[in-house]
């Protein structure tokens, strides 16, 4: 079984971007780039007065919130009941960045009362994260990179009113699974993030965390709803997402982020998000500013 990395001493305090702020909601580009240790102060460093939808992009940490330990990765979207106490680990190198709303009370109330429920039971705020699809992926992605050039206000608003609304939509949420189980999946998630770049067998993913391959495959698929190649496969994406913008060489990110060449990469790519890698790189590129009058 693989062990956990020793925690350091050094706490970094995120960085915080204000990317959106109207009377409506706040959005933030929040990042850390110092892994191997606890976020913030002693204890339970974090609080948030407000319920807040996190949308992490880049990197793995471990969010402790009540008696609950969420991973976060670009494969999920987390849930922040106000009034927690919280604390971040990010046991990996490389830190972590992601990207926060929180909106008004009186939109939140309208996007989950909408869906038959109230903010303060919300399954999902109970539940704490979801595992989002790469449609929903991309959708962060590209609110990033326009909400960094400069977008208009109003196409800003209601490019987040749609990320809050899908993160938010109905869905059969299955019981949840036992902590033991939990812990063993997020185990594999955590694994699975430190290999990104690297071909690994099944074998050696149930070595490090300590289960049969028979049976972490049966789990995982069951806990997460896709088998764990695929898990991977869009965590490799994730990160072209957040990579493509400013590579200099498709064919090496390809390779670096564990697909065997640039063609399977960009065929990969295409699948998930409609676009090849080089259309994308086109589109994030920051538009040209407008001719002096």
């Amino acid at each position: 079984m693989s062990t956990v990395p020793l925690i350091s001493e050094e706490r970094p305090t995120p960085r915080r971007v204000r990317l959106l702020e109207t009377p409506i909601a706040l959005v933030e580009d929040v990042r850390t780039n110092v892994g191997g240790g606890w976020v913030g102060t002693d204890g339970f460093s974090g609080f948030s007065p407000d319920f807040q939808v996190a949308f992490p992009f880049q990197g793995f940490f471990v969010w402790e919130v009540g008696r609950d330990s969420v991973v976060g990765d670009a494969n999920q979207v987390l849930f922040v009941a106000g009034g927690e106490p919280f604390r971040t680990r990010t046991p990996l190198p490389g830190g972590y960045a992601e990207l926060i709303v929180t909106p008004g009370e009186p939109l939140l109330d309208e996007i989950t009362v909408g869906r038959g429920s109230i903010t303060r039971v919300h399954p999902l705020f109970r539940r704490r994260s979801r595992r989002i699809d790469p449609a929903l992926q991309l959708a962060r992605a590209r609110f990033v990179a326009r909400a960094r050039e400069g977008v208009e206000t109003l196409e800003a608003e209601e490019q987040m009113v749609w990320l809050l609304r899908t993160a938010l939509a109905d869905e059969r949420l299955s019981r949840p699974p036992a902590r033991c189980t939990q812990r063993l999946v997020d185990r594999t998630k955590a694994y699975l993030a430190s290999e990104l770049g690297r071909s690994i067998q099944l074998a050696e993913i149930a070595r490090a965390v300590g289960a049969s391959p028979g049976y972490l495959t049966e789990v995982f698929r069951a806990v997460e709803g896709i088998t764990l190649h695929a898990y991977l496969m869009q965590l490799r994406l994730g990160r072209a997402l957040v990579e493509i913008p400013e590579a200099e060489d498709l064919t090496s990110l390809a390779l670096d982020l564990g697909f065997s060449s640039h063609s399977h990469f960009s065929a990969r790519f295409r699948r998930a998000f409609g676009v090849t890698p080089s259309e994308f790189r086109r589109s994030s590129h920051l538009r040209s500013p407008p001719p002096r009058m």
